[in-house]
């Protein structure tokens, strides 16, 4: 295959790819290097589904060409844990069943961990407009915002 061949970073590791400049990030994530977890909602950035870290920005993977990745580095769901060892996010989100059909779940996990990197102690407020970028159609948000109301607590040792 022809294509723009890209090296870049994804969860730490070296990876490299050839991609059509027509190709976003998020095809390229789901289908040339099997990093099934950013799911495509809407395919126009509005949904957040497809959200990943982008050189340390949250983006919407639909949003970006896969070329753009080149000397980048990427961080995915599928990067968020250590190991076996689930993030406390990921923990919370289970206990709080903050998450049913999954399709916007590793967006939401991508934003509130960015979201808590910039601001370890969010208010209420602070978390539902840290999280406006993602949509969800069956949670109602409530459990997702205690969720990371929990996470905080747990992380400050509360």
């Amino acid at each position: 295959m022809s294509g723009i061949a890209v090296s870049t970073t994804i969860n730490g590791d070296d990876v490299e790819y050839l991609c059509q400049a027509e190709e976003t990030l998020l095809d390229v994530l789901r289908d040339r290097l099997e990093l099934t977890g950013a799911k495509e909602g809407c395919g126009t950035g509005d949904c957040g589904a497809c959200s990943v870290m982008f050189d340390g920005r949250l983006v919407c993977s639909c949003l970006v060409l896969g070329a753009e990745a080149d000397g980048c580095e990427i961080e995915t769901i599928e990067g968020m844990a250590n190991g076996e060892e689930l993030h406390p996010l990921q923990t919370k989100f289970i206990e709080h069943a903050a998450l049913q059909c999954g399709i916007c779940t590793p967006g939401f996990l991508i934003a509130a961990k960015d979201l808590l990197e910039r601001n370890p102690n969010p208010t209420e407020e602070e978390i539902r407009f840290g999280l406006a970028g993602n949509l969800c159609r069956c949670t109602g948000y409530d459990k997702i915002v205690r969720a990371m109301q929990d996470t905080v607590k747990e992380m400050k040792g509360v």
